[in-house]
């Protein structure tokens, strides 16, 4: 499937299932991602953040995140690149992510 047939509706929906598992809240209501870019090969591209700096689960969140992503028809990899500035704050809570 060329990339132009990848939707970031598709790729918001899919990380909607996933939870931050402090909060109970997914990870896109939280505002956690920042950015969702998708290439013409079909790669995606993720920068996102976690509520804290240190959370002990930004690993497990990435590796859902990567997963989630993939399982999407038509996409060829994942990258996702954990930023912490800005700083996440409730505030950044239902703010959708630049392309």
């Amino acid at each position: 499937m060329p990339a132009h047939k990848i939707s970031r509706s598709a790729i918001l929906s899919a990380l909607r299932g996933i939870e931050d598992p402090e909060l109970g809240t997914d990870i896109v209501e939280l505002g956690l991602i920042y950015a969702i870019g998708i290439l013409e090969d079909g790669a995606v591209r993720i920068k996102m953040t976690t509520t804290t700096r240190f959370c002990p689960a930004s690993a497990f969140i990435a590796e859902a995140v990567k997963a989630r992503t993939e399982a999407i028809d038509g996409v060829s990899a994942t990258v996702v690149e954990m930023v912490y500035d800005p700083a996440w704050s409730p505030e950044m809570m239902g703010r959708l992510p630049r392309e």
